[in-house]
Parts: C-alpha cells; structure tokens; sequence
C-alpha cells in the first residue's frame, strides 16, 4: 500500500539553538534561504504524499502562515497541538492518531536535512511488505541517536536510545515508515522513560518484540540532523553546493566594477553596489544592498539585508539585517532585525544591547 499521509514535527523549543530560537521557531530557520520545513515537506511530496499533519508548540502561529494549507505544493496540510506539554516524539505520532486511521504513514522530524530523495525508500517499503522501515546513516558518534542492533546476517534485533556504549556507529534518522495499525498498537504497551518521554526506539523494540517485520535502508547520499549552530550551518553549505546556474532576474543592479564568481543567485531588487566582491555558493534574497563587500563562500543573506564594507562567508544571516562595518564574519548565525555597526566618534567602547545566551567573539 503506497503512503499517502506524513506527520512532520514543527514543535519543541530547540534550546541548543538559542538565542536564535528565543524568537523563531527552529523550523522556520531558513536553509538555502528556505525554511527548514520546507525541505522537509518537499521531500515528503515528491515521493507521493498527499495529506501531512505537522504538530506545533500551544500558540504557535507563525508555522502556520508560512505553510499555510498546502495549496503551494498542492496537497494538504493540517497542524496539531501535542497535549499535555512535551511528552517524546512517540507521543507527537500517537496525538495524531485521529488523523492518520487505519492508513500507512511517514513520520520524518523536520529538522532532519536529506540531500537525496524518498522515493527509493517508499518504493522499498512497498514492495517488501514490511510493517516499519527505519532510515539508517553512519556517523562519527551514534551516542545521541537511536541505535540499530544487529542479529545474524545483519538482521535487526533491537533498537537502543542513546547508548553510552553503542554496538555500532550507526543512527536511526528522523525518516520513518510504518504500516498500517502497527504503530497505535505499540503505543498502548511502551512506558515512558527515565527522562519521562515515549522514546520513538521503545516503539521499535516493541515491534522486534510482538515480532514484527523490521526493515531498514541505509541512506548513502548526505543526511543531518541539525540540532546544533554548527550543524545548521554545515546543512546550509551542502544545500549551497546543489545549486544550479540561475539567470539573474530583471530588477536587479549590478555596478560593472562588481566581481561575482561561482554559483550566486541574486533575489528581485537587490542591489550590489561598488566594490563588491562575491565568491559561491551564495544566495542573496530579495532587496538586499551591498556595498563595499567581501561575500562568501556558502552565505545566505535572507530578504532586505544590507551589508556594507563587511567581509561575511560561512554564514547565514536571517531577514532585514543591517551590517555596516569594517568586520570580518565567519561561521555565524544573525538573527533578524539585527544592527551591526560601526560608531562614529562618540566615548570610547561599543554600546551593546545583548539577549540571553548570545555568542560574540571579538
């Protein structure tokens, strides 16, 4: 049976992304100046979903004016509460059980980054039968991830969460499938854990335990789970390498003395003034001004950003930002509305207005 329903996280406080995230919501961080959700549900599109269901923090608003209801992508998309205050992502599916009935489902954490396609691994789950599918991927250190156990001839056995002592360096990544009924069922036989949360692994090991047909596919192409500053910004760099030559779009200015290298894509009303000099992957949103500049390598400067004899690459920088300074920016993340710049005159120092948890290196 093909897998027409998805459920896509859009909920949590992400506070290891503070303070970035102190005033937006993690998944509309934009990547390759898309927000992060974005990505997500055009890969759940692609590969044939037609209904999704995203669960969102108690007054959550801004998610759902920029998804909107799904017409942009031509499908349809419903949000959710989780009730009851953060309870484990198993609890996210299980709240959405009214919505999901007796059909198979994809749940895919939206702040999971996937280069390749879904298609191969629907295609999979459909032909073999399986109950579940788990996306599996190599990394350096699986201890912050569920773990797959392995049997003989590479049969899964098991499902641990976040091991101390992992048996391999394999994660489960926030791609899921599951058949129809199954995952409902589980629900009613796990128990929270020791930090009080229905862990997604219980659900797997429940099913390996009632015997259930658990099937796995390892993603080969580039996968992150970008639950770190660091990671963000090494999801942004791998998406800034996809892109394609673009004709720059008309309304936009280009001072002839202006050096432009490499894949650059330019939004409508940006305005690159003299002295300019941008090296791609880069992406300039709309009604930028730069002038006297150093850009890139993989920037993303999202809409009404100005720049001005600044030096940035490594780095996003988020909507309407103002950076007129002689400064060197490299690996960093600008939240928006954000003013950096340089004083004239005045008392010696720099006047700072400064939010909780902000990194500033000088």
């Amino acid at each position: 049976m093909r897998i027409k329903k998805a459920i896509l996280t859009g909920g949590g406080r992400a506070t290891r992304l503070h303070p970035i995230t102190t005033t937006i919501n993690k998944h509309l961080l934009p990547l390759a100046n898309k927000p992060m959700i974005f990505h997500a549900i055009e890969k759940a599109v692609e590969a044939g979903v037609t209904d999704i269901f995203v669960n969102i923090n108690p007054g959550e608003t801004e998610l759902q004016k920029a998804i909107g209801d799904g017409g942009h992508w031509g499908i349809n998309v419903v949000f959710f509460e989780q009730t009851g205050g953060p309870q484990g992502i198993a609890h996210v599916v299980n709240e959405a059980k009214k919505f999901i009935g007796d059909d198979p489902f994809l749940f895919y954490l939206s702040d999971n980054v996937l280069l390749g396609d879904l298609k191969e691994m629907f295609d999979e789950f459909e032909t073999t039968g399986v109950d579940c599918m788990l996306a599996l991927s190599e990394v350096p250190d699986s201890r912050s991830f569920g773990v797959p156990v392995f049997g003989e001839n590479n049969i899964l056995t098991d499902v641990l969460e976040k091991p101390q002592d992992p048996p391999n360096n394999f994660a489960v990544t926030g791609i899921y499938m599951y058949g129809p009924k199954i995952f409902f069922d589980a629900f009613e036989k796990i128990e929270k854990s020791a930090r009080g949360e229905y862990e997604i692994s219980s659900i797997h090991s429940q099913f390996l335990k009632d015997g259930k047909n658990v099937g796995y596919k390892e993603i080969t192409g580039w996968w992150k789970d970008t639950g770190k500053p660091e990671d963000l910004l090494i999801a942004n760099r791998l998406l800034l390498e996809q892109l394609e030559i673009e004709k720059v779009p008309s309304g936009v200015t280009i001072d002839p003395t202006a050096v432009i290298d490499g894949e650059v894509h330019i939004g409508i009303g940006a305005r690159i003034d003299k002295g300019v000099r941008i090296k791609g992957p880069v992406l300039i949103g709309e009604n930028c001004v730069i002038e006297d500049a150093e850009i890139g390598p993989n920037v993303t400067l999202s809409q009404g950003c100005s720049v001005k004899g600044a030096s940035i690459k490594d780095s996003i920088i988020l909507e309407n930002t103002e950076i007129h300074a002689p400064m060197r920016i490299r690996d960093s993340i600008i939240g928006k509305n954000v003013r950096l710049i340089k004083q004239e005159g005045g008392p010696e120092g720099h006047q700072m207005i400064v939010g909780d948890k902000t990194v500033i290196e000088m």
